[in-house]
């Protein structure tokens, strides 16, 4: 029994030194780790080109977003967007309101450069005409383009002739009546283009609604093949047609206001030629007498 017991304690101690000698021989073949500080640092490498390749396109992003957010906030309507999308009508009612505005503009500025002309003559004659010598000198004497000289020679005209007429009628009326016509012609061509600027004030604002109306019945019909009508599918196209309206408006008030300031200024002027008119045909009486 105890030659039993003897034998099972050394197989077991056997068994515990061979795995003993076993556990010692895979130690042995299992290499060593790296060291500690060339980890930490391929970590930190590692981290860093992470965190710059994160930060570069973080950077690209803001600016992308950045580009497409001007895109977005750039206007897309105005007149040059009513140009690029407005059919025939639209168009040829801007260009009739461009060429209105532009005839408006060009007989104001005509006019008020001949009224001031003629004003200034206007300030000669009276200053010198009537001084000293002959009349029919003096006439002479006058711009060939003033209308003071056109009647002045109408004038002597009529006296030249009227002793063809003397028997039938008297060098008062004659004279007059010669005077008067020659006035009306230069009031009728002082008021030559008043016409023009009365009846832009008049249609301007109209021919402007008038595309506006057409511009937003267009729109309307986008809007309903579309099947969109959110705020910003309508308040762009009928915002540009409700330009059209403030064109027509812009070209009006313009002639309106020009219309009335050169009214006033004829006034001013005829009273000028009327004042030498009459002065004139009694010069002329006097002087055809003698």
């Amino acid at each position: 029994m105890k030659l039993g017991f003897s034998a099972a304690l050394g197989r077991f101690v056997l068994v515990v030194g061979l795995l003993g000698s076993a556990s010692l021989a895979t130690h042995a073949q299992t290499p060593l780790p790296p060291p500690a500080t060339d980890s930490a640092a391929a970590s930190t490498g590692a981290t860093a080109t992470a965190t710059t390749g994160v930060g570069t396109t973080a950077t690209q992003a803001a600016g992308a977003s950045a580009a497409s957010s001007a895109e977005s906030t750039a206007n897309p309507y105005g007149i040059g967007a009513l140009w690029a999308q407005g059919d025939f009508v639209a168009r040829g009612t801007l260009l009739i309101l461009i060429l209105m505005s532009m005839g408006t503009w060009y007989v104001l500025i005509t006019k008020l450069i001949e009224q001031g002309k003629i004003l200034k003559q206007a300030q000669a004659i009276d200053d010198e005409f009537w001084s000293s010598g002959a009349v029919n000198a003096k006439i002479q004497a006058l711009d060939e383009d003033s209308p003071f000289r056109y009647i002045g020679d109408k004038a002597l005209q009529s006296a030249n002739k009227f002793s063809s007429v003397s028997a039938n009628v008297d060098l008062h009326t004659w004279l007059g009546t010669s005077v008067q016509r020659t006035s009306a012609k230069v009031q009728g061509r002082l008021q030559m283009g008043l016409a023009v600027l009365a009846t832009v004030g008049s249609t301007g604002p109209f021919v402007g609604l008038f595309g506006t109306v057409w511009g937003i019945y267009h729109a309307l019909v986008s809007i309903g093949i579309s099947g969109q009508a959110s705020i910003d599918k309508v308040a762009g196209p009928v915002g540009e047609a409700l330009i059209m309206t403030a064109i027509g408006l812009a070209v009006a008030v313009p002639a309106v206001l020009g219309y009335n300031w050169l009214v006033r200024r004829n006034k001013e002027v005829m009273e000028a030629v009327s004042a030498f008119s009459g002065e004139l045909h009694s010069a002329l009486l006097a002087h055809v007498k003698r």
